[in-house]
């Protein structure tokens, strides 16, 4: 019964690439600064090798760390979590999945209006999704315009008070974006419905959100897997990322602490007869903290998975293995609330290993293969699977 789990943390970025300044992201380094800015207590991080990827002010690079450690290279045009995580799953994008940081074009927006049958739009801006419902909340309820909105994602969102729009009314206009609005040129990675509650102060429904994202091309790693027989799992937003396709199992989260606990708790459920991949996002860092300029809020989540990692590690099989990364960078103390163009962290634990430095490699897809080579499969096209290293 091999078991493979990942482990996204999403926007823990370990130093900007050298291709950092094509992003405008040059000096970004999400953990170190964290680090520098709130001081977190890391040693579970620590003990299995987080110091000895980047230099970080307490916590030492451990004489004999527990697990494999390096970093990966974003080598696909982009640094959203769609383009990271389909190149985790081996599939490189040539050209970057287009954002709007002036809002949707007028174009855009007119088919939206016309197929959707909505009376007309609010927003159309790049914002925060508490402050845009908070800004146009009530103009909503009293007009019955949804609030069209992106982000640095390449996203097109769409928020509507379940007072105003039941949900699945929201689902049906999203549907038609995704499907007849946000195609050709304009394909953005996800369309999200955002729908919200209350008066006044108003609350986004996060179990009712749903993502319809843009289908991955394949082979990808996950479809690899199922198509082998290898039941597979998403915890979070990872299916979402590849339109649910290539999963087996998937189960939604509401925060990095619900995502550890629906971990433990499908690894105390796995059948000792299947094997499984299990790929999580833990997406508290990016999205509460990362995106809010937030270094001290990031610092405490940081401390918060540190304090689950030997749970974790008493969960996993003993012919387990265990990958630790992230998807990009988000920099809480850089200008701007953007992702940044950062290596991303490998800490890789797997029966009869002993830590070993991994380097830096090539392209996060060395993760598809490793994970193929695991489950004794044919490599995934690009990559380099670093199991096989002692």
């Amino acid at each position: 019964m091999p078991v493979f789990v990942t482990i996204v943390l999403d926007g823990v970025g370990v130093g900007s690439q050298p291709d950092a300044f094509e992003y405008g992201d040059e000096g970004s380094n999400t953990l170190r600064h964290v680090c520098e800015t709130a001081n977190p207590n890391l040693p579970a991080l620590a003990e299995l090798g987080l110091g000895c990827i980047v230099e970080l002010p307490r916590i030492v690079c451990v004489r004999n760390p527990r697990a494999s450690f390096g970093r990966m290279t974003e080598i696909s045009a982009g640094k959203d979590s769609t383009t990271g995580h389909w190149e985790l799953a081996g599939i490189r994008l040539e050209h970057p999945l287009p954002v709007y940081p002036d809002g949707f074009p007028a174009s855009m927006i007119e088919l939206f209006v016309e197929l959707s049958g909505v009376p007309g739009v609010l927003a159309n801006s790049a914002a925060s999704g508490t402050e845009v419902i908070a800004r146009y909340g009530e103009e909503h309820l009293q007009t019955g315009r949804p609030i069209v909105y992106t982000s640095a994602d390449s996203v097109f969102q769409v928020a509507a008070h379940v007072d105003a729009m039941p949900v699945e009314e929201l689902y049906r206009i999203c549907e038609i974006a995704r499907l007849q609005v946000c195609i050709g040129e304009h394909a953005v990675g996800r369309v999200i419905a955002r729908p919200f509650a209350g008066s006044g102060d108003f609350t986004r429904l996060s179990d009712k959100r749903r993502d319809f994202a843009l289908k991955p091309p394949k082979p990808n790693l996950p479809a690899l897997l199922q198509e082998a027989g290898v039941r597979t799992i998403s915890i979070g937003k990872v299916a979402d990322l590849f339109s649910g396709e290539g999963f087996d199992a998937t189960q939604k989260t509401s925060s990095n602490g619900d995502g550890i606990a629906a971990l433990v708790r499908a690894l105390s459920e796995l059948n000792p007869r299947e094997d499984v991949f299990i790929w999580v996002n833990l997406i508290d860092f990016d999205q509460e903290f990362g995106h809010r300029n937030n270094p001290v809020g990031f610092a405490r989540s940081l401390e918060e998975f540190d304090s689950a990692v030997e749970a974790l590690l008493d969960s996993l099989p003993d012919d387990g293995a265990l990958l630790i990364t992230a998807d990009h960078g988000n920099d809480p103390t850089y200008p701007g609330t953007d992702h940044t163009r950062e290596f991303v962290p490998l800490l890789f634990l797997a029966p009869g290993r002993v830590g070993e430095d991994l380097g830096t490699r090539g392209t996060f897809a060395d993760h598809a293969a490793t994970v193929a080579e695991f489950f004794g499969l044919p490599p995934t096209g690009i990559g380099l699977s670093f199991l096989g290293r002692r």
